[in-house]
């Protein structure tokens, strides 16, 4: 295999047929451009240029290697080019996704700076089911979430918290736990648990070794979840800004009083850290801290 830089000095002095010029071209001395381009012909087996003194020309080796390489080795400077400019660029369109109404609010108001800072930059935002966040991620349909956090998967990278919030239990209107004022993680063995599919929050967990009962009904999107509440076939530990977006006269909110607060933020796919990501990250913590 030939290397780059044998590459690049083989196009420049085909096109130059000068070592001199070739050398001021590509920043390197007479004596390296002519060290690579026997290095070169080595490699191949046959001369590519005829050297005299007063001029240089391609043989027919070397014009056909120059016809067939050319186009070829322009398609990958175009595509490393392209490559870069996706990393490094902040100009283009960043598609971004939440699961739930407060991640939604609190995306229009990340987004609005993102803008002021980047308006070159369009910011299409979009509402993902638990479920499909993860898969919408690494196929790349959305590059980035404003999700609970972590991710808790190896190819994805968490950004910082950006919220902290309380645990609530959702439960019936009419179960004995919506006329208790606070309840335990160890209460929610007491009762069957909605299914989410994965990605959404976590119950938090018990300190002690109660037995857990069975788990409820598997719930397709977070609507159905809190429906499935209402009519009674079991609770779902759910974010404080529960109450507030989706309050309901068949479902009551109970505080966790053991459970850790329920952490939101950012998650991307770790192999896709562009700028553009990285922009939108730093956008939303000045955000929270108010020095947006």
């Amino acid at each position: 295999m030939i290397e780059r830089h044998e590459v690049e000095a083989f196009l420049a002095l085909a096109e130059e047929l000068h070592f001199g010029r070739t050398a001021e071209r590509l920043h390197v001395s007479t004596a390296r451009v002519s060290q690579t381009i026997r290095k070169l012909e080595r490699t191949v087996g046959v001369p590519l240029f005829r050297r005299t003194s007063r001029r240089v020309e391609l043989t027919a080796t070397g014009a056909q290697l120059r016809e067939e390489l050319g186009p070829a080795w322009a398609g990958v400077c175009t595509a490393l080019e392209r490559a870069v400019e996706a990393g490094r660029g902040v100009a283009g369109t960043l598609q971004v996704t939440f699961v739930s109404a407060a991640a939604a609010q609190l995306l229009v108001g990340v987004t609005k700076l993102f803008r002021e800072r980047i308006p070159d930059c369009e910011v299409r935002i979009r509402e993902v089911q638990a479920g499909q966040l993860l898969p919408w991620l690494r196929s790349g349909e959305v590059d980035l979430a404003l999700s609970t956090l972590p991710a808790g998967e190896p190819d994805m990278a968490d950004g910082p918290v950006l919220v902290r919030e309380a645990r609530m239990l959702a439960v019936p209107a009419d179960h004995p736990f919506a006329r208790r004022s606070t309840v335990s993680a160890d209460d929610l063995a007491r009762v069957r648990l909605v299914q989410l599919p994965d990605h959404g929050a976590e119950p938090p967990r018990r300190s002690g070794p109660a037995t857990p009962t069975a788990p409820g009904p598997t719930a397709g999107t977070f609507q159905e979840a809190l429906t499935l509440v209402g009519a009674g076939q079991g609770a779902l530990p759910v974010g404080a800004h529960t109450r507030r977006y989706y309050a309901r006269p068949d479902v009551a909110y109970v505080p966790i009083d053991d459970a850790p607060p329920l952490e939101w933020g950012l998650i991307w796919p770790a192999d896709r850290c562009t700028a553009r990501v990285r922009a939108f990250a730093d956008a939303a913590v000045d955000l929270v801290d108010g020095h947006g």
